[in-house]
């Protein structure tokens, strides 16, 4: 079977979908790995470290994909991408299957088998090929690391004999796996740290971490079977900023992390909360490229707000492409072997496991999954 890795073309994507160490591992199980030529330069691995692990190095794109078993990528592909992969191909990458839905139906026309990595079910078992947790844990990390820079303070208390410098107040709003790996760095740094999240299942996580969890009474709110916050009614969502009004007044740091699969996110941070917070504060809109969660963030830019930087740099695990590609590699190599025949040496798609049907967005020239296929039909 032949699995074939096409260079991230999306402006300024550094990540790849596979390292010298997941090619090695997919030559052992008898794969056939064609990569495009450069695909590992932005995050430090040359064509040379693919091909001593035994892949081999594509230059053309069109015969690259034209070839291919399995695609495995990062980036949805561009729609005319589609019609150059073979009935039958096995695409595997990113597919923001809720909005892209030209994208989807084109995969089911040409019968290619579409498997969004957004979808991979929450579960125990599956934890190894999540790859939102796993780029998500490091754009946590980043997010602290861009507000660290930004503030013109130091985050952990120091005493000196010039006196004694007290610990930057850190907040952030939401808690799942970015919140909490932001809240554990910001801790790590120094800093006193306050969460919130919907969810007061989480509150002992936070806690653990050495926050604070701000208390919020907004009735029944609760998380989704896959573990994600529910959807707040609009009236919660202005308990919500009228309960962090004060907090936020008082924080030198706000990370704001508050996403909803598939729709825009909920705006947590009004313009007055932004106006009352001290000069030279720093905001980081993690949610900005998907609508934002501040009122004045601006998707892929750093703005001043009434002396507040606002930062709203997306696709955060990309400024650590190095890790976040090894990461990345190894979602998709757990879930290629997962179901991999190691007698036909062939990726099965086996629907009857349970990670598969979770994630499998289109096959055999249908959208087959449940939910996608409803939402398709009816904005047609």
């Amino acid at each position: 079977m032949r699995l074939a890795i096409p260079r991230e073309t999306h402006p300024g994507e550094n990540r790849a979908s596979v390292t010298p160490e997941t090619v090695k591992k997919l030559v052992r199980l008898g794969a056939d790995i064609a990569i495009e030529a450069g695909a590992g330069a932005g995050a430090g691995f040359s064509d040379e470290a693919f091909v001593a692990e035994g892949a081999s190095i594509e230059a053309d794109r069109d015969t690259l994909l034209g070839s291919a078993d399995m695609v495995l990528r990062l980036r949805k592909p561009e729609l005319a991408e589609v019609a150059k992969l073979k009935k039958g191909c096995i695409h595997v990458s990113y597919l923001d299957p809720f909005n892209e839905h030209e994208l989807i139906r084109e995969f089911a026309a040409r019968h290619v088998t579409a498997v969004s990595m957004e979808m991979i079910p929450r579960s125990t078992r599956s934890q190894k090929m999540d790859a939102l947790s796993s780029q998500a844990n490091l754009a946590g990390y980043i997010a602290v690391m861009l507000a660290a820079t930004r503030l013109p303070r130091i985050f952990p208390m120091m005493m000196t004999p010039a006196g004694t410098l007290k610990p930057a107040k850190v907040f952030i709003i939401g808690a799942g796996v970015a919140g909490l790996q932001a809240i554990a760095t910001a801790k790590r740094l120094g800093a006193r740290v306050t969460a919130f999240d919907t969810r007061p299942v989480v509150a002992e996580q936070v806690q653990s971490l050495g926050g604070k969890f701000l208390e919020i009474d907004l009735g029944d709110t609760g998380q989704t079977t896959d573990g994600y916050a529910r959807e707040l009614t609009p009236e919660q969502v202005e308990l919500q900023r009228q309960a962090q009004k004060a907090v936020i007044a008082e924080s030198d740091v706000v990370i704001t992390t508050a996403q909803v699969f598939g729709r825009k996110p909920p705006v947590l941070v009004t313009e007055d909360m932004v106006a009352g917070m001290a000069p030279g504060s720093v905001v980081v809109d993690m949610a900005a490229e998907t609508g934002g969660n501040v009122e004045g963030s601006v998707p892929d830019d750093v703005v001043d707000v009434g002396g507040v930087t606002i930062i709203g740099t997306g696709n955060l695990a990309n400024l650590v492409a190095r890790d976040a590609t090894q990461m990345y590699a190894s979602n998709m190599f757990n879930l290629v072997e997962d179901t991999w025949d190691e007698e036909a040496k062939s990726f099965v798609l086996d629907m009857d496991n349970d990670i598969l049907p979770g994630c499998v967005i289109t096959h055999d020239g249908g959208v087959v999954h449940p939910t996608i296929k409803d939402i398709i039909q009816g904005a047609s």
